[in-house]
């Protein structure tokens, strides 16, 4: 969705900190001052942020304050897809997952995203539009569509639907799976 959203004209807040990789070749599109927004850290960077797409993970989408008013694309893909992506992420750096592991990572991602999204229903300050990962993927020129609607700022939907890359979705889910 950052490679879309840039592509359609919608400038970034990143720095580049965390470089493309195998698991992301085309980058993280991160900003590490995000990753210090349940710690307290400094959230001036929000001030500069009106008009500009930052990515915020689902666990710290509820500590960004009340103070702005948010548009969030919320990115949706199947529990078993995040799994297998964080799995190889672990293998590739050493580290072997256990299936009982897995398992509890489901249940625990499921319920995280039913208290995110009620959190963000309830509160005035976030206006959402969810988005399914796969649908973005095989379908992007009417996904482009709603989020350019969403955000009405006059982005190029064409440029943003032209960044899709099948090949990067290496971890899809088994059919008939959540």
């Amino acid at each position: 969705m950052m490679q879309m959203l840039e592509a359609g004209g919608m400038p970034l807040i990143t720095d580049g900190v965390r470089q493309a990789d195998e698991q992301n070749p085309r980058g993280y599109f991160e900003l590490e001052a995000v990753k210090e927004l349940d710690k307290g850290g400094d959230a001036s960077w929000l001030r500069d942020a009106r008009g500009k797409a930052v990515k915020v993970i689902s666990f710290l989408v509820t500590w960004l304050p009340d103070t702005y008013d948010y548009r969030v694309i919320f990115m949706e893909r199947s529990i078993d897809e995040v799994v297998a992506s964080q799995n190889a992420m672990l293998r590739q750096r050493g580290h072997a997952p256990e299936t009982t592991d897995a398992e509890r990572a489901k249940i625990f991602f499921r319920d995280h995203l039913e208290r995110t999204h009620r959190f963000l229903r309830h509160r005035r300050c976030f206006r959402t539009l969810t988005v399914r990962y796969v649908e973005a993927v095989e379908h992007p020129s009417d996904i482009v569509q709603q989020v350019a609607s969403f955000l009405d700022a006059g982005l190029d939907v064409g440029q943003m639907a032209a960044v899709a890359d099948s090949a990067l979705y290496r971890n899809r889910r088994a059919p008939g799976t959540n």
